[in-house]
């Protein structure tokens, strides 16, 4: 093709070069040059964003007279035939066209001739990919959040199974009291439920549509950026031109988010390698999710634990990487705002695997009962619950309480016994107002079942809570 059939002049391209970019260069660039600006090995994946983008932008067009009714019909038919190229694999990517965006538009020209050169009227590359990207991450988010729905619920049902089921609450991985298996999933619930909350906000705030901002400044043709925005399901168009195609915040925002998530999995996941250890053995993993030895034949390893838990390291330093890209840019768009596409797709890619990998554990774990409730009992754990019997029912002044407390707890540690295995006579010994009744608070169940407040472990509280986490989610079921 020569330059003068893009409606330029002088001598035709030379082979290797872009035919995209009309007259002003006519050599081709270098292997290396080809190599490093080339992005469609990555931003393929956006074929169905740049397709639904371009085919809002020719309606828009049309509309406003821009072009003609029978070009946007084969704009539009061209652009769906393209489509069916690349979902049945047929479409050739050509690194020479950089992106997919170029790729796409060079196969429309192919197919339906000057139509297609029309296509790209009004626009440029720069707002085209601002909008693609959004529409990609827009997509990512509706589908992250439905597998963070699918964990909370998976979390809640078990929390229901196990509302009743002692274990050890720990403070520095030290039994600090007890409390349910139940109260302990639900707190989960909660962190992702937060997680949930922080991916619709950025998803709200990045439902700007960028399209129509043109390469910096906007363009001079009569567009209707209403129209594009709607169509596209956005709220609005963007207001600046120049903050349209240089606004990166939503990827930031939205991997921001992910290494929160990443983080609270990890801390799961952390869990779930503690609970499934000999020392413990909580929990139980079926060889679907855990791996053997190479040398060690009775080794059961909780290795998607533990993968799940390294995720945050990958997608921590995804948003680390972008941020350091697009610190010091300045407006509007540099070639440096390619690199923002890999960590998102990348750190999403990560979360979903990391999510998939903690429902299905969350799912095939089977609780050891009865080692989860002689653990919830060790290490003198309802000495608080001691020191509250002193508070409520002989008046003592919690300090005085907490330090009477303590000097049981030494004497109990000295005998060898737990502290309701002390005689009433030792009990006394230090506090004489103590009567026989001490002993029904010092109980595991009796601890737990006390623990009524908003918030607590008592098997009453987590079963209402469980029940109304599994209400809400099915009331969303379907929500982006």
């Amino acid at each position: 093709m020569s330059v003068d059939e893009q409606g330029g002049a002088g001598k035709p391209i030379e082979s290797g070069a872009n035919v995209q970019w009309g007259g002003r260069f006519a050599d081709g660039p270098s292997a290396i040059m080809r190599e490093i600006n080339a992005s469609i090995g990555f931003d393929k994946v956006m074929w169905r964003q740049d397709i639904a983008g371009s085919l809002a932008h020719a309606a828009m067009l049309k509309k406003v007279g821009i072009i003609s009714e029978e070009d946007e019909a084969a704009i539009r038919k061209g652009l769906s035939e393209i489509g069916a190229e690349i979902e049945a694999g047929t479409f050739v990517f050509d690194e020479a066209l950089e992106d997919i965006h170029m790729n796409i538009e060079a196969r429309l020209s192919e197919r339906i001739g000057e139509a297609g050169k029309r296509l790209h009227t009004a626009r440029s590359r720069n707002d085209q990919v601002a909008t693609d990207f959004r529409l990609w991450t827009r997509d990512a988010i509706d589908d992250i959040a439905k597998q963070v729905r699918t964990l909370m619920r998976s979390l809640a049902e078990r929390a229901l199974e196990y509302a009743d089921t002692a274990i050890p609450g720990f403070t520095h991985l030290q039994t600090a009291q007890p409390v349910t298996f139940g109260h302990h999933l639900l707190a989960y619930v909660e962190m992702l439920s937060r997680d949930l909350g922080r991916l619709m906000d950025a998803r709200k705030r990045l439902n700007e549509c960028p399209l129509g901002s043109a390469a910096l400044a906007g363009t001079s043709f009569p567009i209707d950026r209403d129209m594009t925005a709607q169509t596209l399901g956005f709220d609005r168009p963007t207001s600046n031109s120049l903050d349209a195609v240089s606004d990166r915040d939503f990827a930031l925002e939205y991997l921001s988010v992910l290494s929160i998530m990443a983080m609270h999995l990890s801390r799961f996941a952390e869990e779930i390698v503690i609970w499934c250890s000999a020392p413990f053995s909580f929990i139980r993993l079926s060889d679907a999710f855990t791996t053997g030895s190479s040398i060690m034949p009775q080794k059961r390893n909780p290795d998607a634990a533990e993968l799940a838990r390294a995720k945050v390291g990958r997608v921590l330093g995804c948003m680390v990487g972008l941020l350091t890209v697009m610190k010091g840019l300045p407006l509007a768009y540099a070639k440096d705002m390619q690199e923002d596409k890999v960590p998102v797709f990348e750190a999403t890619e990560a979360m979903a695997l990391t999510l998939a990998a903690c429902d299905g554990m969350v799912r095939d774990l089977q609780a050891n009962t009865e080692q989860m409730r002689r653990y919830a009992g060790s290490g003198f754990s309802t000495a608080t619950d001691l020191a509250d019997w002193l508070v409520r029912v002989l008046k003592v002044p919690f300090r005085t309480a907490h330090h009477v407390t303590g000097r049981l707890v030494a004497m109990a540690e000295a005998k060898g016994v737990d502290l309701p295995d002390l005689s009433l006579e030792d009990m006394q010994s230090v506090e004489p107002g103590i009567t026989p009744d001490i002993y029904s608070v010092l109980t595991v169940e009796a601890s737990i079942a006390s623990r009524t407040s908003k918030g607590g472990t008592a098997g009453t509280n987590v079963k209402r809570e469980a029940e109304a986490w599994l209400a809400r989610l099915k009331k969303n079921e379907g929500a982006a």
